[in-house]
């Protein structure tokens, strides 16, 4: 028989552990072993415990799920749950298997659990569920929804030509003007293409044809890609000889 996934729930509420500590009663496949009531417990759970599969709530108290999940062992896969649809698309920027709207339906929890990596003829989980995902880019056509103002606006990669790092969040530039993901940048990094995104530096990602032209920097060694829109977004020291070699092309 397979070996089931070794399950953490995090949520701050007893109850919507409880009861969804409940639903996965009716799949044996996920072994729920331990429960937090905040990220804290949760951190400390996954240092200390074999844990597969998180089940974790968004709001939360200091720390939210989101933030969370950025900690999270990219071996480990991990399923949001809450009461609130706005944060779907920063679930799903950031790998989460699924987004589950409470209360939990057991029909839906079902196609959840059916998303698992199957197991191996070994009985043990496969190598998907093992190791972190392969690289796989989005493609240039794919939409993100980003709000501007009342409007919730779908933004395609190909018109995005900047992400700027704020704290936790990323802001977003395109020809719509400016907008926010709650997400860090290290995470939009694993889903953009090098061929079309470069990062300049640990606070900056740009489109590489929305550069207009580079001129030198303030400080010695480092440069500016001046953009389209008139942005001049400094280049790390060590980003600028690879920048440069991107646009010799001979």
């Amino acid at each position: 028989m397979p070996r089931p996934f070794k399950t953490l729930i995090v949520d701050d509420e007893r109850l919507a552990r409880t009861e969804l500590k409940r639903l996965l009663q009716a799949h044996p496949q996920c072994e729920v072993v331990a429960e937090a009531a905040s990220a804290a417990d949760a951190l400390a759970i996954l240092a200390a415990e074999p844990i597969d599969l998180v089940f974790l709530d968004i709001q939360m108290p200091e720390v939210t799920g989101i933030e969370l999940a950025q900690d999270i062992p990219a071996r480990i896969r991990f399923v949001f749950v809450t009461a609130f649809n706005s944060y779907a698309l920063d679930a799903f920027s950031l790998n989460a298997i699924d987004y589950l709207l409470k209360p939990v339906a057991p029909e839906r929890l079902a196609k959840t659990i059916a998303r698992l990596p199957a197991a191996d003829s070994n009985g043990q989980q496969s190598e998907l569920a093992e190791q972190p995902a392969a690289a796989h880019f989005l493609p240039e056509h794919h939409g993100i929804l980003l709000k501007f103002g009342d409007i919730n606006r779908i933004v395609r990669l190909q018109e995005i030509y900047r992400f700027e790092c704020i704290g936790n969040h990323a802001a977003v530039y395109s020809a719509y003007g400016k907008s926010y993901l709650h997400s860090s940048l290290a995470r939009i990094e694993q889903k953009l293409d090098p061929a079309f995104f470069f990062k300049t530096s640990r606070a900056d990602i740009v489109r590489l044809d929305a550069i207009e032209h580079i001129e030198a920097g303030i400080s010695s060694g480092s440069m500016l890609a001046v953009l389209r829109d008139g942005q001049q977004i400094e280049v790390s020291r060590r980003q600028t000889q690879q920048l440069r070699q991107l646009f010799s092309g001979f």
